[in-house]
C-alpha cells in the first residue's frame, strides 16, 4: 500500500466498493456530497486544492479509483474486473457507505470515464456531471486516427493483451509514467518534487492494474459505449466538460461530441495543461459550483 500525503480538514477511511475491493477514500466538509475521480497517473491527492475550496459547501469524497493509489488492486480476472461499469459501482457503494444516496461527480481523465458509466448506469444517483479533459471511450477511439494518434500512443499499448504491455512497461515503470507528468505539465511547474514522487511511488506499484484499466477501455467499456449509442441512452443530469483545446489538433468539435451523450450540455475551453486541477484550482472549483447550481434537486 502506498502512503498519500494528508489534506488539511479531510481524514481518510477505507470502505467497500463492489466485489468487496477496499477503496482508500478521503473526505471532508458537510453539505450536499460531491464526489471528485483522479486520473492517470495519479491518485485522488490530485483534488487537494479544488476539495478544500468546496468543504464549506459540500461534502467532499476523493476515492483512489480501484487499481491505483491505496485502493484495492484485485488481479485482472475478468474484463469486467476494471470495467468502469465496476469501477462507478465503486462510487456509488463508497457514497452510500458515508450515508449518501445521491451525489454530484466530478472526474478527470481515468475518473471521468468512469463518471460518465455511473452516471449512464445510475441516473438516480447522479445529480449532475463534471468532465475534466476527456472524451467517452467510444468517441476517443473514434477521433484517433493516422500520425496525429501518436499523442495516445499509450493507449494502443495497453490495450495490448495481458502479459506483454505489462512486461514492457515493468521494466522503465518510472519513465513511463515520469513521461506523462512532463508532458501534460505546460509549464513544468505544477506539481511539488513532493507530490510528483507520491504520484510516481503510487503508479509505479499499479503497473498491472492500471494496465488493467486501460485495456478494459479498448474491450468492455468499448463495448457498453457501443451498446449505449445503439440504444439511444443519453445522460438524464446536467453535464459540464472543462477542457484543453484538444479539438483543433485531432480536427473534432468537443460540443458536437459530448451534445451526442446529453441534451443538458455545457462546454468550456480552458487555457491550462492537461492536469488543470492542480494547475488552476480556483476556476476548476467556479465551474464545479456552477455546474451543481444547475443540478434539478
Amino acid at each position: 500500500m502506498t502512503n498519500t500525503p494528508a489534506i488539511d480538514g479531510f481524514r481518510t477511511e477505507r470502505l467497500p466498493g463492489a466485489g468487496g475491493v477496499e477503496l482508500n477514500v478521503a473526505v471532508g466538509g458537510s453539505g450536499p456530497a460531491v464526489v471528485l475521480l483522479h486520473g492517470f497517473p495519479q491518485t485522488h491527492y490530485m483534488w487537494r486544492e479544488v476539495a478544500v475550496r468546496l468543504a464549506g459547501e459540500h461534502t467532499v469524497i476523493l476515492p483512489d479509483l480501484r487499481g491505483y493509489g491505496a485502493s484495492g488492486k484485485p488481479a485482472e480476472e475478468t474484463t469486467d474486473t476494471y470495467s468502469k461499469r465496476t469501477m462507478g459501482e465503486d462510487v456509488v457503494r463508497v457514497a452510500a457507505a458515508l450515508g449518501h444516496d445521491r451525489f454530484g461527480l466530478i472526474g478527470h481523465d481515468r475518473g471521468a470515464l468512469v463518471g460518465v458509466r455511473a452516471a449512464l448506469d445510475h441516473p438516480e444517483t447522479v445529480r449532475y456531471l463534471g468532465i475534466l479533459d476527456v472524451l467517452p471511450t467510444l468517441d476517443t477511439w473514434a477521433v484517433l486516427h493516422g500520425v496525429d494518434a501518436k499523442v495516445a500512443w499509450h493507449l494502443y499499448l495497453m490495450a495490448q493483451p495481458a502479459g506483454l504491455p505489462e512486461r514492457m512497461i515493468a521494466a522503465v515503470a518510472e519513465d513511463f509514467f515520469a513521461s506523462f507528468l512532463d508532458a501534460w505539465d505546460i509549464d513544468g511547474t505544477t506539481f511539488t518534487p513532493e507530490v510528483r514522487r507520491h504520484y510516481l511511488d503510487s503508479s509505479v506499484a499499479a503497473v498491472p492494474s492500471i494496465v488493467a484499466d486501460y485495456r478494459a477501455s479498448a474491450g468492455i467499456d468499448l463495448e457498453q459505449d457501443r451498446a449505449d449509442r445503439e440504444e439511444g441512452r443519453k445522460l438524464a443530469m446536467p453535464v459540464g466538460v472543462l477542457s484543453q483545446d484538444w479539438g483543433s489538433q485531432l480536427g473534432f468539435d468537443p460540443t458536437a461530441i459530448w451534445g451526442a451523450w446529453s441534451d443538458d450540455l455545457s462546454y468550456e475551453p480552458i487555457d491550462a495543461g492537461h492536469f488543470m486541477a492542480e494547475e488552476k484550482p480556483d476556476e476548476v472549483a467556479r465551474f464545479i459550483r456552477a455546474l451543481a447550481a444547475r443540478a434539478r434537486d
